[in-house]
């Protein structure tokens, strides 16, 4: 699981333990990552952890041989690693803000699936989740953000077709706004608050285990017949 140091990342890598998984917490923070991992194993949770920038391919060649190492196998994968710029337009995107967003939002999950594919080959199958956002199913998002997150969807579709053969699913997550770290410096704004609870007809934002429960779902034999799909958790954001 990527981007695990905190947020959606965080609680996902915990409820998958809970749920008997082997996890291998990853994200480049690892102070911040290796804070909550040591308290988890304290408690019993098999979760292991490891320094990964996701845009950096030797660094997933690492992760995975040290995931194998450390539990035998990998058949997971969680792409849920990725940076939000804000509402930024075209016209005031720089290209070195649309080369981060791009690299870290979408070819880092590229990189992590070309790592992990042969390892999920040989572990007779798997399933990846990859984490987009209802941003790459609407615009009006910003520019670089909505096109990795589309490109998100795409990438997730195609591996669905090509692997299928491999007895690998592939499925992507769309939510729309979660209570995150991330969120949360936007939230101090009354006007952004507003804005982004308004945009739910719930009148709210997600927890993060809202958005867990649904990678669970995707990662777990209980979804063996779903594939290319998205799943919007959004509370009905896109629906309107």
């Amino acid at each position: 699981i990527t981007g695990a140091a905190g947020g959606m990342g965080a609680t996902e890598a915990k409820l998958f333990a809970q749920e008997g998984a082997k996890v291998m917490a990853t994200d480049f923070n690892l102070e911040l990552l290796e804070t909550w991992v040591l308290v988890a194993k304290s408690e019993g949770l098999n979760i292991a952890y490891a320094e990964l920038d996701v845009t950096n391919p030797d660094d997933w060649e690492k992760v995975a041989k040290k995931t194998v190492e450390q539990f035998g196998k990998i058949d997971i994968l969680v792409n849920n690693a990725g940076i939000y710029p804000g509402f930024v337009n075209c016209e005031s995107t720089t290209l070195k803000l649309w080369n981060q967003v791009i690299a870290t939002n979408l070819t880092g999950p590229f990189l992590g699936c070309k790592t992990v594919i042969p390892y999920l080959i040989k572990s007779g199958g798997g399933s990846i989740v990859n984490i987009a956002s209802i941003a790459g199913l609407v615009g009006g998002n910003g520019s670089a953000y909505s096109s990795s997150k589309g490109g998100l969807c795409l990438l997730g579709k195609d591996l669905a077709v090509t692997l299928a053969k491999d007895n690998i699913r592939v499925n992507t997550i769309c939510p729309g706004g979660v209570l995150t770290p991330m969120t949360n410096e936007l939230l101090n704004t009354p006007e952004m608050a507003d804005l982004i609870k308004n945009m739910s007809p719930q009148g709210r934002i997600a927890d993060p285990m809202e958005i867990a429960l649904g990678a669970l779902y995707l990662a777990s034999d209980e979804s063996s017949f779903v594939t290319g799909a998205e799943l919007v958790i959004d509370g009905g954001s896109v629906a309107r």
